[in-house]
């Protein structure tokens, strides 16, 4: 599936996500958190990870749409 995060196109899907975040240890759950196998991540780590780019240059937002289109469980903080 093609996600788009700070304007560049992703094509992804959950398993690709999955694989990339196995053995990323969680940081401290701050603001908007998605689930992804039996780990909690804030999404903007998780953003990082699936981008290769730094998080100051993406928003919460965009990632929590492409991780919702994914299928992952998002809880939004507001």
């Amino acid at each position: 599936m093609r996600v788009v995060i700070a304007g560049f196109a992703f094509d992804l899907n959950r398993d690709e996500v999955e694989k990339l975040m196995g053995g990323v240890e969680p940081e401290p759950a701050v603001g908007d958190l998605v689930t992804i196998g039996r780990y909690v991540y804030p999404v903007k780590q998780v953003g990082e990870v699936i981008s290769g780019q730094d998080r100051r240059d993406f928003s919460a937002r965009e990632v929590t749409r492409a991780l919702d289109r994914l299928g992952f469980p998002v809880q939004t903080t507001q």
